[in-house]
């Protein structure tokens, strides 16, 4: 009992949250919900995000520099 207590308690981020996390504006997110494009829970008219589902997607989507020009340049 207490495992599903404790996945049911992880933290949920609303659109605002969300918005501010990735730096976009509110219609995008609803665009992304409304494709399913990212990961969400619709509770009633209320969306929400796990935070930790949001970590798992934006590391999915992350993309590594090109190693043939990242020699040519000097850091």
């Amino acid at each position: 009992m207490e495992k599903i207590s404790k996945k049911i308690m992880e933290k949920l981020l609303t659109v605002d949250n969300l918005c501010e996390l990735l730096q976009v504006k509110r219609g995008l997110v609803y665009k992304w919900v409304h494709y399913g494009y990212v990961p969400h829970i619709k509770i009633g008219n209320v969306l929400r995000f796990k935070e930790v589902q949001i970590e798992k997607w934006i590391k999915q989507r992350e993309k590594k520099g090109r190693v043939r020009y990242a020699e040519k340049i000097e850091v």
